[in-house]
């Protein structure tokens, strides 16, 4: 079972379903007025294929959530004002409409809180080592929207 962290930043991987109202409630605090929750679910479809069942994820485990520290660290870096991060995603088979990744960042106001969560799941997606394989009625291979790891870059400023 997941279970916050007694820091700020809550960063997991995990065969278990992702408990998204606990990870809502464990970044909202009393300093936070905006909290943006981002839920990545298993849909139907994908690139060039319908019929989709579920999802397998495969992670190369230690350096998955060493990836996933050094984004928090980095939207720490680029939002300093963020109360806590969450980045959470799922290992093994994810049926349809679960979710397989959870993004949630608190900060006073609510630009913060959309830059440092959008950063955080379009980074987690480019360069944390996690592979996907989708399942429909009769087979299953690798998503074909692979694409090579990437470094941990950190994020540019806007406006």
């Amino acid at each position: 079972m997941l279970a916050p962290s007694a820091g700020r930043e809550w960063v997991e991987l995990s065969p278990n379903p992702l408990p998204v109202d606990t990870a809502t409630r464990w970044a909202t605090t009393p300093a936070a007025g905006a909290v943006v929750t981002f839920l990545g679910v298993t849909r139907e479809q994908s690139e060039g294929r319908t019929g989709v069942q579920a999802l397998t994820y495969e992670a190369y485990a230690g350096e998955a959530v060493r990836r996933m520290e050094e984004i928090a660290a980095a939207a720490r870096d680029r939002w300093p004002a963020v109360e806590r991060l969450v980045l959470l995603h799922r290992t093994g088979e994810v049926a349809l409409s679960e979710p397989s990744v959870v993004v949630v960042a608190s900060s006073p106001h609510r630009a913060e809180a959309f830059e440092a969560a959008q950063f955080c799941i379009d980074t987690l997606k480019e360069t944390v080592p996690i592979w996907k394989r989708e399942h429909w009625e009769g087979g299953s291979d690798w998503a074909e929207s692979a694409q090579p790891v990437q470094p941990v870059r950190q994020p540019t400023r806007s406006g």
